[in-house]
């Protein structure tokens, strides 16, 4: 009995317009949680998108492991070719290949020299000079200065 004065009664649209009968009706509380349930169902399953099937994930081989001797061969191509992009377009294409070719060999060359227990500074500064005269005109000022610079940025990849 205690429910019954809980649930309110609901009336019809039809009490509302003159000479109709009033109707009412009585939900209780089980009737609601299955009315809701129902209702909750339908409308999401008809609001629901189809399901739709994940994307292939392409597969992509892992890159190869680089070893210590190549990641410092790239860091020593990447300090010699600092600041020279101009003066390379500026060559001629067979001076380029030349200077290009100049350079992959001075990298090397540096390379086994840092490997070594004692590291011998003129001689990476000769290796230098040498891949920079390649330069037709190059001012020996700048050629000087540039190895220089050049490197004491290698010899701090060996520290």
């Amino acid at each position: 009995m205690a429910e019954e004065q809980i649930v309110p009664k609901i009336e019809t649209g039809a009490a509302e317009q003159p000479g109709a009968s009033q109707v009412e009706t009585e939900i209780t509380p089980e009737k609601a949680v299955e009315f809701k349930v129902e209702t909750g169902i339908r409308a999401a399953a008809e609001s629901a998108p189809a399901p739709v099937a994940p994307a292939p994930v392409p597969v992509r081989p892992l890159p190869a492991a680089k070893s210590p001797q190549q990641l410092r061969e790239e860091q020593i191509d990447q300090i010699l070719s600092e600041g020279l992009s101009d003066i390379y377009l500026s060559l001629s294409p067979q001076k380029q290949a030349e200077f290009r070719q100049g350079g992959e060999a001075t990298v090397k060359k540096i390379n086994i020299l840092l490997s070594q227990a004692k590291v011998k500074v003129k001689q990476v500064l000769d290796l230098i000079k040498r891949w920079l005269a390649i330069i037709p005109g190059v001012n020996k000022f700048f050629l000087e200065q540039e190895a220089k610079i050049k490197a004491d940025k290698i010899m701090k990849l060996k520290k």
